[in-house]
């Protein structure tokens, strides 16, 4: 069992930064593949970036690509988004999953954080 809990959301201006923070606990984390998804309001719950166990590979939503970039720390089981240049239309609650594979489907990852919103204004 792992327990995933999504930090670092919050309100900022279109063109700003925020980095957000998934910490885990439980079994080994390295064990595990972990992604980023996103649900804005009246959408369905979309993938935003992924990354393997060891970091050494990463993917991302053609949307996101060259703004956020998804890296992870095994010694602190913990994994980040950093988001750029962000716009509006990346509001949304975000949130953290793992799982053995990875893939884009939300049906591959097993354990979800909470989730945290991301609010850009224009």
């Amino acid at each position: 069992q792992v327990q995933l809990v999504d930090a670092g959301g919050g309100l900022v201006q279109a063109g700003g930064s925020l980095r957000l923070s998934c910490a885990a606990s439980g079994r080994s984390f390295s064990s595990y593949s972990m992604a980023w998804f996103r649900q804005g309001p009246g959408k369905e719950r979309e993938f935003v970036a992924g990354i393997s166990r060891y970091g050494r590979s990463t993917y991302y939503a053609d949307s996101v690509k060259g703004r956020f970039t998804i890296s992870r720390d095994n010694v602190k089981n913990t994994v980040y988004l950093q988001m750029i240049s962000l716009k509006p239309e990346d509001t949304a609650v975000y949130y953290c999953a793992g799982g053995v594979g990875l893939g884009l489907s939300q049906s591959e990852y097993d354990y979800w954080g909470q989730g945290t919103q991301v609010t850009v204004s224009s």
